[in-house]
């Protein structure tokens, strides 16, 4: 029998995951702030950089939609260990690479586990209901801003005296210990429990994974619009993520004591942006199902302006960079937990991981573009410009894509309810039968 979704029980599973995600974000992006000494002992081009970084990348969004489906067909729990696991194990060897030709390949393979968070995200859902999701999941993603934080604060502090490599030993250890965490830990829900229509009822059937549902995501107009913007919307992100940090170093000039507090600051409105951004989803959602939509749009259009107000600020005048760059920090991720919930408000349970898996996939090719496309764009004119052309013109995309979604979400969202009614009036119907098997 699957654990009863307690109170108290479902708030430990999201700890369990929190920690996990904490530490497996601060050693994926360990490497940003590490990259100068790594740089530096390879000696690495800006379009070197990115290479390593989009060998990641690939290996992650290659690995999406094989994530996802097993999440969809066994247990997500285990599955998650298992993540943790390889996690340890691939940051283990990349600390030994001894050349830049064995470091790209052994960071390439850190993206293997990468693609393992729809199962993550899917098992939460069945803990908690759709009108909770949006805080549920901006709250665990606190973890990628505070986990750079953690990142950026270690390799600045120990980076010279330690080492990347010792660095990455020690992440990779966490990552083991992790798994055994996760593994005698966490246990699974029944898929769809947390559904309105089913929360009442004693028991629900098992509803078996389809793959005519997943074809079915690709009819939903407001789910290819989703994920239009997803393979948009990650190329800022990367973009900040792998080159702010030499952006700060070699352009600003800044000291490291400067690129602390700047992207200290930075980060901690970051951070808070995720849960502003998903409390303030939940909320509107409450009054029309269009209103992720219009949140996201509203985080992509202001942090586009501040984000453009701070990089052309002028290098002496460190106090307004300081403060634009916070205000693009604290927009940036409102559209993120929204993005997860709105998938999950229109697709059915039994498909939830692919459906997220699918539109991480979807990301991760232009994820994977962003950091070489940067490299080669900042080598020819300069980082500046290669954030500004990119950011920009992704986030102009996004909007656009965040804007026809809110007119066509309402319809897909109803026809998620009716399916639920559907299966609600079956179950009470069937309460002594056999578990249902791939009903509507």
């Amino acid at each position: 029998m699957p654990p009863k979704k307690s109170n108290g029980y479902r708030w430990f599973v999201v700890a369990v995951f929190f920690v996990f995600m904490l530490l497996h974000q601060s050693d994926k992006l360990l490497i940003s702030p590490l990259t100068p000494n790594i740089q530096k002992e390879f000696n690495l081009t800006n379009t070197q950089i990115g290479a390593f970084s989009t060998g990641a990348l690939l290996v992650g969004a290659l690995l999406y939609p094989v994530w996802g489906y097993l999440a969809d067909r066994f247990s997500r729990a285990k599955l998650m260990a298992l993540a943790s696991a390889i996690w340890g194990s691939t940051t283990w060897l990349n600390a030994i690479a001894p050349n830049y030709t064995s470091f790209l390949i052994t960071r390439s393979s850190t993206g293997i586990d990468d693609s393992s968070y729809p199962g993550m995200f899917s098992l939460v859902s069945d803990y908690f209901s759709p009108t909770m999701r949006g805080k549920v999941y901006g709250l665990m993603q606190l973890t990628q801003p505070l986990g750079y934080l953690i990142g950026m604060v270690v390799a600045t502090l120990f980076g010279g005296t330690l080492g990347w490599r010792n660095l990455f030993y020690i992440t990779g250890s966490l990552g083991i210990v992790v798994a055994i965490l996760i593994f005698f830990g966490v246990k699974e829900a029944p898929r769809g429990k947390s559904e309105p229509e089913l929360q009442d009822l004693e028991k629900i059937g098992v509803y078996k994974f389809e793959w005519k549902h997943v074809k079915g995501l690709f009819k939903k107009p407001s789910m290819i619009l989703i994920y239009l913007q997803g393979f948009f919307g990650v190329f800022p992100w990367n973009v900040i993520t792998f080159f702010f940090f030499l952006y700060l170093t070699n352009e600003r000039m800044y000291d490291d004591q400067t690129k602390l507090i700047v992207m200290g600051l930075a980060i901690i409105v970051l951070a808070a942006g995720y849960p502003i951004g998903g409390f303030l989803g939940d909320a509107l959602f409450k009054r029309t199902t269009s209103g992720r939509a219009i949140i996201g749009t509203i985080g992509v259009i202001m942090g586009a302006v501040f984000l453009f107000l701070a990089l052309k600020t002028p290098v002496d005048n460190q106090t307004q960079f300081t403060v634009y760059m916070a205000l693009a920090a604290l927009f940036m991720p409102f559209a993120s937990p929204n993005v997860i919930s709105t998938v999950y408000d229109v697709t059915l349970p039994e498909v939830r991981s692919t459906s997220l898996a699918v539109e991480s996939f979807i990301e991760s090719g232009g994820a994977a573009l962003a950091p070489l496309l940067t490299g080669i764009i900042a080598d020819a004119l300069s980082i500046e410009q290669a954030m500004l052309i990119i950011c920009l013109s992704a986030w102009a995309l996004c909007a656009v894509f965040f804007i026809v979604a809110a007119f066509l979400i309402p319809r897909d969202v109803a026809v998620l309810r009716q399916q639920m009614r559907e299966r609600a009036d079956y179950e009470r119907a069937h309460q002594d039968d056999a578990p249902a098997a791939g009903a509507a």
